[in-house]
């Protein structure tokens, strides 16, 4: 019989999967092969999600801040314009913030957009 000169390492590799894959349902948390694969898949969807988490907040103030502006009388796209315009260099997570946190800083900011807006 052959002897075997990676028992230690192979039973650590095994040891680190299974642990990571603790909690899961089934059989998915104790066999080898279908823990790794399983290990393998959560890792893929843990990269798209930190992709996708972006994404979904950038989507979330845009959502804030064109309600916000709408109380205004003035919508997303004109607001955002009129930012550059009068050199306003916030950024959408800052103005959800004062959208939601702040109205009246808020209110302040769009009617200085609303000046350069009117301008031209």
């Amino acid at each position: 019989m052959a002897r075997t000169k990676r028992t230690v390492a192979r039973k650590a590799r095994r040891k680190k999967v299974l642990q990571e894959t603790k909690g899961y349902f089934g059989r998915r948390k104790n066999l080898w092969t279908i823990a790794k694969e399983a290990r393998e898949k959560a890792l893929c969807y843990a990269y798209q999600g930190r992709k996708q988490r972006k994404r979904e907040f950038r989507k979330l103030w845009i959502q804030r801040i064109n309600a916000a502006a709408r109380q205004h009388g003035i919508s997303y796209g004109v607001f955002v314009h009129g930012l550059t315009q009068a050199n306003i260099n916030l950024d959408r997570k800052s103005l959800s913030f004062l959208a939601a946190k702040d109205p009246d800083g808020f209110a302040g900011i769009v009617h200085e957009v609303k000046g350069f807006v009117e301008k031209g």
